[in-house]
Parts: structure tokens; sequence; C-alpha cells
């Protein structure tokens, strides 16, 4: 069978069956291309309308069994295929770590302009999950030091290799860590967090693609503000004068203005589409500090 029929076929199954795409790909098409393109190892820059490679038998009895595994159990492609890409970087992920999607990645490769007056010499991964965040920012910012922490060593575990896989073991350090608890007298020029952010109740009505998630990854209390709030009330004391943190709360975004509507955040917006993100400065998480106690 040839290449662009195979993907064709893939994209109409995976249309059909009623898949919930969000998790790097957007339509039946995209998600048919990342599946087979990964698998066959196939740059994404070949356009397999175009392609007259033909399909060899081992290499359809591999893509069948993926395949029917995207249906079946609606896992995730990057879970299925172990690897997820984010402001342009291979990562390689399972489903210990959420797959990588914040729209962050577009903050990034603006360098946050134009909220960093400089660029940052230390930063900070706070939730980091595969360490996307942090990694990018270091090879985004070439003379940066950066950390990355979790509280679960199994994201750790899934960090770290990916600090090794982009050869930043000198400058990218993993620390395990419940928050700030195990960053004590440490700070930083930028803090980027994605954190969990989701309540109960939504966690619930999710897709059935978001059940291959890691819980401890998307819940956070009852109403979902609970491990945001606490970043607000501590990330002052870690950062630098004139550091800067940048925090999605997604969906929370409503909420999160409803139950502290003193605090001038700005809500960043993006091109390529995404919201929930907000950036805040030092001075202001002190200045502001009492609304969130």
């Amino acid at each position: 069978m040839l290449l662009r029929t195979y993907v064709l076929n893939t994209a109409e199954k995976f249309k059909e069956a009623g898949l919930f795409y969000g998790h790097g790909t957007d339509s039946p098409l995209d998600d048919a291309v990342y599946l087979v393109y990964s698998t066959l190892g196939i740059g994404f820059d070949l356009d397999f309308e175009r392609s007259d490679r033909i399909l060899l038998m081992n290499e359809l009895e591999i893509l069948e069994a993926r395949v029917e595994q995207r249906l079946r159990d609606r896992k995730p492609v990057a879970y299925i295929v172990g690897k997820a890409w984010f402001c342009g970087h291979a990562f390689d992920v399972d489903e210990r770590v959420l797959i990588p999607r914040s729209p962050i990645a577009e903050l990034i490769q603006n360098r946050f302009q134009p909220m960093l007056e400089f660029p940052p010499e230390t930063v900070l991964d706070l939730c980091c999950g595969s360490g996307c965040l942090g990694i990018s920012c270091a090879l985004e910012f070439v003379d940066a030091r950066v950390e990355v922490s979790d509280v679960s060593a199994d994201c750790l575990e899934v960090a770290t290799g990916n600090i090794r896989r982009h050869d930043l073991l000198g400058r990218v350090q993993s620390t395990k860590s419940d928050l700030f608890a195990s960053l004590a007298g440490k700070k930083y020029d930028l803090i980027v967090s994605n954190p969990p952010y989701v309540s109960l109740a939504e966690v619930e009505t999710l897709p059935a693609e978001y059940q291959h998630e890691p819980k401890l990854a998307l819940l956070s209390g009852e109403g979902g503000l609970a491990i945001p709030l606490e970043i607000l009330r501590r990330a002052g004391s870690y950062l630098n004068p004139g550091g800067l943190l940048v925090l999605e709360v997604g969906l929370g975004a409503e909420a999160l203005c409803q139950r502290v509507p003193e605090i001038p955040f700005l809500w960043m917006d993006f091109a390529q589409g995404g919201d929930g993100v907000l950036a805040i400065r030092a001075e202001e998480l002190h200045r502001y500090r009492e609304y969130l106690i």
C-alpha cells in the first residue's frame, strides 16, 4: 500500500471514530500523519500526497497495531509513539507525564518579549513534568542556567532523560520538590510553570484521551486553583528584583480574577492559539501578597 493511501485511510478511520484531538494535533489528518510519520521515522517536511513510497509488510503490521490502539483505547498518539514536539524540539513522553502542549511555547520562542527586560541568567521550570518548558528555555537562552523541579520522581526521570536527549546535563539540573519546599535560598530571573489547575469536576468531564494522563499533573484541589494560588503566594520570594513569573492557569483564569480582583495580572495573547497564561513581576507579587493570604 502507498504511504499516501494509508495516511488518508487512517484519517478517515479516526474521523469516523469521533476521536478527540488536543494533544499536539487538531484534526484526524494531523493525528494520522503524526502517528504514521513518527512510527516510520519520516520527517514531517515530507508531503505524503506527493510521495510514492510503498509501505513494507512489517511496517504495515506495526502501524495497524498502533492505529488499533488509538481507536480502541483512545490513547493520544504522543503516548503511542513515545514522542511529542514542543517549541520545535522532540521530547520523550509516556503516561508518567502530561503531553507537552502549553501555549507558553510561543512566549519562549518570542523570548518573553516585551516582558523580560534582559535575557534571564537563571530559570526555574516549576511542576516541570517532561521538562519541556525548562529545556526549551535552555535551548532559547543559551547562557542561562535552568532548574526543572517536580514533586513526582516519575516526572523527574522522564525530564532527566530529556535533558540528556538535548545534551544539557551541564546547564539544566532536576530537583525533586513539592513546589518551593526544596528550593530554599534560591533565586531566579524567570519562573515558568504549567502546574495542575483542573478541578475534580472538570477532570470527570474530560474526553477519554485525557484519562491516560497522570491525575497528579491535572488535579488542583476541589476548585482547581489551590496550586496556582500557592505558587502566586510564594513565587515572589524566589525571584530576583525585576524577575518574572509566567503561570498557566487554563480555564481557571476567570475564577482567579474573581478570587483576587485587586491583582493586575498581565494576561497573554497568543497568535498560535491558547489562553489562560498570566505574567507578573516579583515586585507586584510582593505588593499584592496580602490579597493571596
